[in-house]
C-alpha cells in the first residue's frame, strides 16, 4: 500500500503529543508528592524516555509486533532488522509506526511510578520497568494489537487494556513489596504543590488526543471521532468529580477536578474510536464515579497506592474496556446493539490481562527484591529520595 502524506504527518503529530504526556505526566505526580521527593518523581517519568525507548527498539517492538504465536512476537524484527526508509505499515511508513506504538511503551511503565514514590530506589525503578516493559507490556500489546489472541476480537482503540490494566493492576501488585509510606494514615502527607499538577493534567488531556486520535493511524474519520470522544469524555468525568466532592466534602476541590479528568480520559481511552460523542460522556460519567469510590474505599482497606494509579488508571482501565463492549457502535457492536458476545469477550481480556499483569509483577518484584532489593531504608526515606537517590533538591532558596 502506498504511503499517504496526510496520515504520515498525523501519524508523527500524534507521536510527538503523546510523547509530550510523559513530562505532562511528571508535573502531574511531581506536585502531588512531598516536596523532598518532587525530583524523584519526576525522574521516574523522565529516565522512562530514555531507557525504555531503546528497549522498544531494540527488541520490545518485535516481541510486540512481530509474526510470533498466540502469546507474544518473535525475534525477527529485533534491532529493527528487516525494516529500512521504504518500510511501509498500513498508509504510513514502518518507522512512523514504531515511533508512535514506543511512545505507549514508554508511558505505560511510568504510571505504576505514582503508586510507589517515596519508597523505591533509583537502580531498582529502572531495573522494574525494563523487565516489565519485557514480561507484561510486549506480550500483552501482542495479545490485542499485534496478532496475538485477542486481536481483533477484544475492542482496545487506544490502550486501555494495554496500558491502563496493566499499568494499574501492577501498581497495586508491587506495593506488596514496598508497604506503606513512612507515616502514612498518622502524618499528613498532602501534595506540595497542587499547580504542577493542575499544569500536569492540562498538558495530559492536550497530549491524549494525540494518544487516542492517533490510533486510527490515519486523517480519517474515525481519527475525528476519537478526538471528539476524548474532548467530551474527560469533560463529562471532571464535572461528575467536582459534584460528587461538593456533596461528600462540601466543596470542590482542584485536585478532585484534575483526577476526575485524568479518570475520564482512562475510560474513554479502550472506547475512543467505537462509540458516539454521546456514548463517551456517559462512559466518562460512569468511569468517574467509579473511580472516585475506588479512591475513597482505599483510605478503608489501608493500602498505600500513594497517588492513586490503580484507583484511577486500574479501575478506570477495567470501567473503559467493559463499557465499550456495552456502547460500541462504530467498527464493532456491543451490548446495547444486541451482541453480547462483545461485552463477554471484553470481560475475557480483562480477567486475564489482570491476572497476567499481576501474577508477572510479583515475580518480578520478588527478584528484584531479593536480589538488589527493592525499597530505600528507613533513614532515607525520612531525609528523601532527592537527596538520597540523586544528590540534588527541587527547591533551593
Amino acid at each position: 500500500m502506498a504511503i499517504n502524506g496526510a496520515d504520515t504527518v498525523w501519524v508523527l503529530l500524534s507521536s510527538a503529543l503523546v510523547l509530550l504526556m510523559v513530562p505532562a505526566l511528571a508535573l502531574f505526580y511531581g506536585g502531588l508528592v512531598q516536596r523532598k521527593n518532587v525530583l524523584s518523581s519526576m525522574m521516574h517519568s523522565f529516565v522512562a524516555m530514555g531507557v525504555l525507548a531503546l528497549e522498544w527498539v531494540l527488541i520490545g517492538y518485535s516481541l510486540a509486533f512481530s509474526e510470533g504465536n498466540w502469546f507474544v512476537g518473535g525475534l525477527e524484527n529485533a534491532l529493527l532488522k528487516g525494516i529500512d526508509l521504504y518500510s511501509v505499515t498500513g498508509t504510513i511508513p514502518t518507522y512512523a509506526f514504531i515511533a508512535f506504538q514506543g511512545m505507549f511503551a514508554i508511558i505505560t511503565p511510568a504510571l505504576i511510578s505514582g503508586a510507589i514514590v517515596g519508597r523505591v530506589k533509583f537502580k531498582s525503578y529502572i531495573a522494574f520497568i525494563l523487565l516489565w516493559g519485557l514480561v507484561v507490556y510486549a506480550p500483552v500489546c501482542h495479545w490485542v494489537w499485534g496478532g496475538g489472541f485477542l486481536t481483533g476480537e477484544a475492542l482496545d482503540f487506544a490502550g486501555g487494556t494495554v496500558v491502563h490494566i496493566t499499568a494499574g493492576m501492577s501498581s497495586l501488585a508491587i506495593l506488596a513489596y514496598l508497604g506503606k509510606r513512612r507515616g502514612y494514615g498518622v502524618d499528613s502527607l498532602k501534595p506540595h504543590n497542587v499547580t504542577l499538577t493542575l499544569l500536569g493534567a492540562g498538558l495530559l488531556w492536550f497530549g491524549w488526543f494525540g494518544f487516542n486520535a492517533g490510533s486510527a493511524l490515519a486523517a480519517n474519520e474515525v481519527a475525528a471521532l476519537a478526538f471528539m470522544t476524548t474532548l467530551v469524555a474527560p469533560a463529562a468525568a471532571g464535572f461528575v468529580w467536582m459534584a460528587l466532592e461538593w456533596a461528600h466534602l462540601g466543596r470542590p476541590t482542584a485536585l478532585g477536578f484534575a483526577t476526575g479528568i485524568l479518570a475520564g480520559l482512562v475510560g474513554i481511552t479502550p472506547a475512543a474510536g467505537f462509540v458516539t460523542p454521546v456514548a463517551a460522556i456517559a462512559i466518562g460519567s460512569v468511569a468517574s464515579f467509579i473511580c472516585y469510590q475506588a479512591v475513597m474505599f482505599k483510605n478503608r482497606l489501608g493500602y498505600d497506592d500513594s497517588l492513586d494509579a490503580f484507583g484511577v488508571h486500574g479501575v478506570g482501565g477495567i470501567v473503559g474496556a467493559i463499557l465499550t463492549g456495552v456502547y460500541a457502535s462504530v467498527g464493532g457492536e456491543g451490548l446495547l446493539l444486541g451482541n453480547s458476545a462483545q461485552l463477554m469477550i471484553q470481560l475475557q481480556g480483562v480477567i486475564i490481562t489482570i491476572v497476567y499483569a499481576m501474577a508477572c509483577t510479583l515475580l518480578i518484584g520478588f527478584v528484584l527484591n531479593r536480589t538488589i532489593g527493592l525499597k530505600v531504608t528507613e533513614s532515607e526515606e525520612i531525609i528523601g529520595l532527592d537527596k538520597t537517590q540523586h544528590g540534588e533538591a527541587a527547591y533551593n532558596i
